[in-house]
């Protein structure tokens, strides 16, 4: 394999096809990739080999062996795909440029490079508006945002209340306090004639009254210039990022409707991203089974449950869905693992489906309300099996009506037609197993049972009569 010289003697070069672009290079390697014949490929075979029969002698060596059955499917071509056919094809590499001299001088590895770079580019593209890295990072920034608002909050209110400790009881909420005290700024400063912006930020007249009344009966210290532009630097820069946290929100919420529509009108946005960050991305989610998705976000107490054989945890990510707050507590685990079982199927359904649509995901939320009422009640909820077919005949539906081609009457009733007949058939076939087996017996075996019985009539008959004789014998001794 090594020496050129010898593997030239088992080895002889009968045709070669270049690819005449690069997009012709790239859309070759692709099929290839997919384990389909290319059109160049199938011609270029076809002109070189033989088919049927006569291919057994000389088979087609192809290193990938599903591609070699695709070929013998589709061409004909008896092809053979083993370690003898493996390293062949390396030596061949190896050696390839010495057979085609136009590759040599560093060419082939250039039109290797640029094919590499060709093909690693378009298995990297993706739809930009089904990213799910968007909706990682978001999720990420967002849990972020809390922390560092609910720290900076706590911070404004301790810096700011030293001035006007009285803000804090009349404003609870972080967000207005910090508006309240970026408006504010001096308490001394506060007249009349700023009332009407404080009721704007407050949006209670009583309470912007009240927020008035205390500035000018106060207790706080007054600061100097310095100090109080400082405080309200650094209170505005809490908005800013009060209000930018507003906007990643709604754009986590346009993602994921764009993302993962089914998933998230099961859950929640917030909680289905969630998910998705702790899986990696919607595809890794796709493939976690139920169990995996009921204890995503608890690893910690599952591996300490394992070490401790102690018991495992019913719920991860997925309890602070409002499913499970509403359920009573010994039917907190039974609800967890149903709704894992529908954010399974919610998840792969986003992910492989073609054109999203959220229709599955109302309709699984609704089995989920059913099952909340079924541990209620004991009414017993839609099977999962109707409610997935019917969603699916409804978008059918609608987008035959979108296209034009709404279904007529006519069609509806041969599909009844045809249903029934279907039904028709399924129980017509246990009742035609019956008489195939009746059937089944031949016209020779019947008349061979015919004198069978017969025989059996004549030796009773036979019996009974040398019966009666013995009998009227012994009364006549």
């Amino acid at each position: 394999m090594t020496d050129f010289a010898r593997f030239q003697r088992i080895v002889k070069m009968i045709a070669f096809s270049p690819f005449s672009t690069a997009e012709n290079a790239l859309e070759n390697i692709n099929a290839v990739s997919e384990h389909d014949v290319s059109p160049e490929l199938s011609a270029f075979l076809e002109a070189n080999m033989q088919k049927g029969k006569k291919s057994a002698k000389h088979p087609l060596g192809v290193i990938e062996p599903t591609l070699a059955t695709a070929i013998q499917e589709n061409l004909e071509i008896t092809c053979r795909s083993d370690e003898t056919v493996r390293e062949l094809i390396r030596a061949i590499r190896v050696h390839f440029v010495k057979f085609v001299k136009p590759l040599a001088d560093g060419n082939l590895e250039q039109s290797q490079l640029g094919l590499g770079h060709s093909y690693s580019r378009s298995k990297v593209k993706f739809n930009p508006g089904r990213a799910d890295n968007m909706i990682i990072q978001s999720i990420a920034l967002l849990d972020q945002l809390d922390k560092d608002l609910n720290t900076f909050a706590m911070r404004v209110r301790e810096w700011y209340g030293w001035h006007f400790p009285e803000l804090k009881q009349i404003v609870k909420d972080n967000y207005i306090y910090a508006k309240c005290a970026a408006f504010i700024k001096d308490k001394s400063t506060l007249t009349d004639d700023k009332l009407a912006g404080l009721e704007e930020i407050v949006g209670d007249e009583a309470e912007a009254a009240a927020i008035l009344k205390a500035a000018k009966a106060s207790m706080g210290f007054d600061t100097s210039d310095m100090d109080m532009m400082n405080i309200v630097i650094f209170t505005e820069r809490m908005v800013s990022l009060a209000t930018y946290r507003k906007e990643l929100y709604s754009y986590l919420e346009q993602k994921m409707a764009t993302v993962a529509p089914n998933l998230s009108s099961l859950i929640g946005e917030t909680v289905a991203a969630r998910l998705i960050l702790k899986a990696g991305s919607l595809t890794s989610l796709a493939k976690c089974p139920a169990s995996t998705i009921q204890i995503l976000g608890a690893e910690k107490a599952l591996f300490r449950a394992l070490k401790t054989k102690g018991n495992t945890p019913k719920y991860g990510i997925i309890y602070h869905s409002s499913f499970i707050g509403r359920a009573s507590a010994k039917n907190k685990g039974r609800i967890s693992r149903y709704l894992a079982n529908k954010c399974a199927i919610a998840s792969r359904i986003d992910s492989f489906i073609e054109e999203p649509t959220s229709a599955y995901g109302k309709q699984l939320r609704e089995q989920v309300e059913e099952r909340l009422n079924f541990y209620d009640t004991g009414e017993a909820p839609r099977k999962n099996v109707d409610v997935m077919t019917a969603v699916a005949v409804n978008l059918r539906e609608a987008a035959a009506a979108a296209g034009g081609a709404a279904p007529s009457t006519a069609s509806k009733k041969k599909r009844k037609a045809s249903d029934l007949a279907e039904e028709e058939v399924a129980v017509a076939e246990p009742e035609k197993k019956k008489k195939k087996k009746k059937e089944s017996i031949s016209p020779v075996e019947e008349v061979e049972e015919e004198p069978k019985k017969k025989s059996k009539k004549d030796k009773k008959e036979k019996k009974a009569a040398e019966e009666a004789e013995q009998a009227s014998s012994r009364s006549a001794h």
